[in-house]
């Protein structure tokens, strides 16, 4: 089981190097990124866009392309597409969003013809390695369902283990998160987060534990949940933290990232391949980091 990014790096170097498609590749943070992923035997990448903003931006950071395979596309909407196409048929393994706008880049992932539609929810899972806590915090969904239903949190649920699973992690521990760890009629999180354990007890849930309400505080900390007499096994040692929607998800995940003593990665999931959709204002180290992940994911699928 790896407990942080650098166990999840030693992880990988053991597998076959994976392939990501960059979609409008010339953007700097990117290709620093990606550059980094090849040297760390991460991943390979292919770079689709516009070839000569590809090549200055490449010499801007010393970067060397004789090992890259280069796609030119000058127009962005084809380049997506195109990048999302190398992955659909099997000549990479992932996507990872580069100098296009997001609606943009999902419309291609989304694409009825050559796109990645598996017919499952899409949902993010963030992880991060938090000074302090012994283990990979898995959290879901910061990032693209807004108020996601029970059927929704099912499809969340598996995969969020599915990326556990690709760190290691053989039976993670789901906590439904809520502001109470009691059931409460008036509360519709509590009550989802009943029906899901009673879901994974019958099966209907399978490849790891949930149980639910739990509280934040009493899911993260044994020490908390013993002094709230709450006891069971998950409770303390959560690894795949369910927030209830994408408000309380949204302001965990940024809190995390800019007050905690934290590194973190993140990937779509419920596609037919692992999508890499960072932010302007992700650090290089976090798109090192969910380049990796996106890749441990592929890996699982194969």
């Amino acid at each position: 089981m790896s407990k942080n990014f650098e166990e999840l790096f030693s992880k990988l170097s053991t597998l076959k190097m994976k392939k990501v498609a960059v979609a409008v590749a010339q953007d700097e943070p990117v290709l620093e990124a990606v550059m980094a992923a090849k040297k760390k035997g991460i991943a390979d990448a292919i770079l689709v866009g516009n070839k000569e903003m590809i090549k200055e931006v490449a010499k801007k950071i010393d970067m060397d392309l004789s090992g890259f395979e280069i796609i030119d596309e000058p127009n962005n909407k084809k380049a997506a597409l195109k990048a999302v196409e190398c992955v659909s048929s099997g000549k990479a393994d992932m996507v990872m969003k580069g100098l296009v706008d997001t609606a943009t880049f999902l419309r291609s992932v989304l694409d009825k013809e050559i796109g990645l539609r598996s017919g499952k929810l899409m949902s993010h899972v963030g992880v991060f390695e938090i000074e302090g806590i012994d283990r990979l915090i898995f959290m879901t969904d910061a990032a693209f369902n807004i108020e996601p239903d029970l059927k929704a949190k099912v499809d969340i649920i598996n995969s969020a283990v599915k990326v556990a699973h690709g760190c290691g992690i053989k039976t993670p521990k789901v906590a439904p998160i809520c502001a109470v760890e009691v059931v409460n009629p008036d509360m519709q999180a509590t009550l989802d987060a009943a029906a899901l354990s009673k879901m994974n007890d019958r099966g209907q849930i399978k490849g790891c534990i949930v149980d639910g309400p739990l509280a934040f505080d009493n899911a993260l900390s044994l020490e908390a949940a013993r002094h709230k007499n709450i006891s069971g096994e998950v409770a303390g040692q959560a690894d795949v933290f369910v927030l209830p929607n994408i408000e309380a998800a949204n302001v965990m995940y940024k809190c995390l990232t800019l007050t905690s003593k934290s590194k973190n990665g993140g990937i779509l999931m419920g596609a037919a391949a692992p999508v890499i959709l960072t932010s302007r204002s992700d650090s290089f180290e976090t798109k090192v980091n969910s380049i990796a992940l996106a890749a441990l994911a592929a890996e699982t699928a194969r």
